[in-house]
């Protein structure tokens, strides 16, 4: 499995369009842990081009705070999950929860 995660200063970006960078996080399914993480820099914000993006780096999840409802859609379309209303948190914390069944999530504050 692998996991991206919009981020900005290193913690989850609260607008996933406006991220800096993603954490690219890959995970051992079976053991439910880690196996590496890397950063990789997006191309520029225009859309659909994030969705395709992500789906060209193997992702299977994608972890954000707000999400617009066409990006979910070309996500779904790409068969990538999405988990919107994360709240704020590194990128090891985030997949963690996740991976436990506890990850926090509320409302997507993203309403475009």
């Amino acid at each position: 499995m692998r996991i991206a995660i919009p981020l900005a200063q290193g913690q989850l970006c609260q607008h996933f369009g406006h991220c800096e960078e993603f954490a690219i996080v890959d995970v051992n399914s079976q053991e439910k842990c880690v196996s590496g993480i890397h950063r990789e820099v997006p191309p520029p914000h225009a859309p659909g081009v994030l969705p395709q993006w992500l789906g060209q780096q193997k992702v299977n999840v994608v972890i954000a705070g707000g999400m617009g409802s066409r990006a979910q859609t070309l996500f779904a379309e790409n068969g990538i999950q999405v988990v919107t209303g994360a709240t704020a948190g590194g990128p090891e914390e985030i997949v963690a929860a996740y991976l436990s069944g506890t990850l926090q999530t509320g409302a997507n504050i993203c309403d475009h």
